[in-house]
């Protein structure tokens, strides 16, 4: 095929040679005359030149003829390059994504992480709401199974036991329990308020014939055993006077709060009463005036009774009644809430049974009376401020009007009771007429 082109081109270019060769000539005689022809004679170019450049012009042409033929280049339709742009575009942002992230500020928190925290912490918010709702609703039944069992007891003057190992037994309604505060080292004590306003043998078990139970509360040594002395001690006191409760507590662990709670508990346990109340082992109580005061407040499902006070919270450490938990009440110098001193207040059954039910959750401070009132600062509890429960008594005896309990303010108590406890009662004890008192 090249030999066939190769033979085509060569008269094309022999032609074009002769033409290039005449033109070059002319070229140069119209040099060597230069522009002096005339007009009126003729251009040498006339003729021959158009003839020549006509020629010259063929020649081209056939020369463009025999040159090989390149096709257009292909055109690639507008909606192609539209899609092919739009393509690498996205390729482009998700590589960028995925290779090169966006550095997160040091000062941003993680949104993802943020939301997660966030609805971790509502779940955990409602759960505990839901808990507390259960809590709330097991003590309002308790509460009411005990004012049942209360109303039954008051129709029929008899109540069913709540321990197990009296299902079935029918126990006497009493008027009250009161547990009479002490410790291991108190002896000389109890010996005094046994001297004094505690009935004995007997009169004791008269007085209970009467709806009336008084018992010394005590707890166990921190490793009870039979060779332990100090159990052996109380054992053989309560085997003499048969007046002591032993709890199923160490003395001394927990502070009085964890002592009140398990008296009660095991109070509700052993005696049904319509009452059951607190006495430290310094105060001198009359007991037919403690009776009667009570008794008022009989009909009643919640009271909790006894001198209220508010005193100032403690925040100093160096302090005997310093509060850990003094900042939960504000700023320095404010008071305590509402609650009874704590040498003697009683609660009705209803309560004593919400606070026997719920001991395990119950926040307890420092001082224990602080932690009764707190215990019912939030239930719908009729607070009853009786000041004749903490009086003095001497005035009010020469006046007729004996008091239901008689201490020392500056002392918490009877100053030097072992002493002074029988000065006291001759005093300030309601006499003999107090036996009437002492009956409903």
């Amino acid at each position: 095929m090249d030999r066939v082109h190769g033979a085509l081109r060569r008269p094309a270019l022999a032609a074009l040679q002769q033409q290039a060769g005449r033109a070059r000539a002319l070229s140069l005689s119209q040099r060597g005359h230069g522009p002096s022809l005339s007009l009126s004679s003729p251009h040498p170019l006339s003729n021959g030149g158009i003839r020549g450049g006509q020629a010259q012009a063929g020649a081209m042409m056939a020369a463009a003829a025999l040159r090989p033929h390149k096709a257009p280049p292909a055109r690639v339709p507008t909606r192609w390059v539209a899609a092919l742009c739009a393509a690498c575009f996205l390729l482009g942002v998700c590589v960028v994504n995925r290779y090169w992230p966006v550095p997160e500020h040091p000062g941003c928190p993680d949104k993802a992480s943020s939301d997660h925290s966030r609805a971790a912490l509502n779940q955990v918010s409602q759960t505990r709401e839901v808990i507390m709702a259960l809590d709330k609703t097991i003590s309002d039944i308790e509460m009411r199974l005990a004012a049942a069992r209360a109303a039954q007891a008051m129709s029929q003057g008899m109540s069913p036991s709540d321990s197990e190992g009296d299902q079935g037994i029918m126990r006497h309604r009493m008027s009250f329990v009161m547990g009479v505060f002490t410790t291991f080292a108190n002896r000389k004590r109890r010996d005094s308020i046994r001297q004094t306003w505690m009935p004995q043998g007997d009169q004791l078990r008269r007085l209970e014939e009467k709806g009336a139970v008084i018992r010394f509360v005590i707890g166990r040594s921190e490793n009870p055993n039979p060779n332990n002395e100090v159990d052996r001690a109380i054992d053989a006191e309560d085997k003499e006077y048969h007046d002591i409760l032993r709890l199923n507590h160490v003395e001394g662990y927990g502070g009085l709060p964890m002592k009140i709670q398990m008296f009660l508990s095991t109070a509700l346990t052993t005696w049904d009463a319509d009452f059951y109340v607190k006495v430290d082992d310094n105060v001198h109580v009359n007991i037919g005036i403690t009776r009667s005061i009570l008794a008022r407040h009989r009909m009643k499902p919640r009271v909790y009774i006894g001198c209220m006070k508010s005193g100032p919270v403690v925040a100093k450490n160096d302090s005997k009644y310093y509060e850990p938990d003094h900042w939960k009440f504000g700023t320095d110098g404010n008071n305590y809430f509402r609650h009874a001193t704590r040498q003697l207040y009683a609660v009705t059954r209803d309560l004593a049974t919400y606070i026997s039910a719920n001991r395990h959750i119950l926040h307890k401070y420092s001082n224990e009376d602080v932690s009764f009132g707190s215990w019912l600062i939030g239930l719908e509890v009729e607070h009853v401020d009786e000041r004749s429960l903490c009086c003095d008594c001497e005035w009010k005896a020469q006046a007729g009007n004996p008091c239901g309990a008689s201490f020392d303010w500056n002392c918490t108590g009877i100053c030097n009771p072992v002493e002074r406890m029988t000065e006291v009662h001759r005093r300030c004890w309601e006499g003999r007429g107090a036996e009437g008192h002492a009956q409903f």
